[in-house]
């Protein structure tokens, strides 16, 4: 990433304390507001997501930055065993708990509080590994791309899905006037944290996306590294595997 973007910038808290914070704060709302600010489109794209995974028969799999567990419930379609939903942010999960209660899969779902970073995870232990909407969020990429190698088996699966910036001229110029001026005011209107939505639109403008992120993966070890862009652009798949 070009600049450490940070939540807060009045703030003496790193960007990890920032963003915990930051989505405790946003919790009670974040999935309805989701919904509204791509416009449900985000579902289509996490069912491409699963059916990268399932493909794979995964026996058990990661979710990590799981927030309020979407994708994690989602993943339950492909019949693996177990699911962890790994996240930082206690009230996220607990909104996500409540999810999975409702639905009754808590002896699929186990939601746990830790730092992608440093995983309470043994080494080559996952069949598949997955975020959506988190990979900007980590302090350090490297690192917790690193960390996600290691936990990830021989041969398992790595599914990213990020928001990305529309190459072509037209829906780069519509992408960037709505996420610079109509989402943080969708934001501060609906939220109760008013730095929230712009964080996340500022956070994902200079991530590193497409063949920039490719190669980062492939610098930490990932191999068969590729990228897909979903909607003109506006997110990305990239899926990779470990040797």
């Amino acid at each position: 990433m070009s600049k450490n973007i940070t939540p807060y910038k009045d703030s003496t808290l790193g960007k990890k304390e920032q963003v915990t914070q930051m989505f405790d704060n946003i919790s009670e709302n974040y999935d309805g507001l989701n919904r509204v600010i791509s416009f449900g489109i985000d579902v289509k794209w996490r069912k491409k997501v699963l059916d990268l995974v399932s493909a794979k028969n995964p026996e058990n799999i990661l979710d990590i930055a799981t927030g309020t567990g979407d994708l994690a419930i989602l993943m339950t379609k492909t019949k693996a065993k177990k699911i962890i939903g790994l996240d930082i942010s206690a009230g996220m999960l607990e909104v996500g708990k409540k999810k999975i209660a409702e639905k009754k899969l808590e002896h699929i779902i186990d939601m746990v509080i830790g730092d992608s970073e440093n995983m309470p995870f043994p080494d080559n232990h996952f069949d598949a590994i997955t975020v959506s909407f988190g990979i900007r969020n980590f302090e350090t990429l490297e690192k917790g791309l690193s960390e996600i190698l290691r936990v990830l088996k021989p041969q398992g699966i790595f599914v990213i899905l990020e928001t990305s910036v529309p190459e072509k001229t037209l829906f780069k110029q519509g992408y960037n006037f709505y996420s610079k001026n109509i989402l943080p005011i969708i934001g501060k209107l609906f939220s109760k944290d008013n730095v929230a939505y712009g964080y996340l639109s500022e956070s994902a403008s200079v991530f590193p996306y497409g063949e920039k992120l490719n190669n980062i993966l492939r610098k930490i070890g990932f191999i068969d590294v590729e990228a897909k862009p979903q909607t003109f652009g506006v997110a990305t798949i990239y899926k990779a595997t470990k040797k």
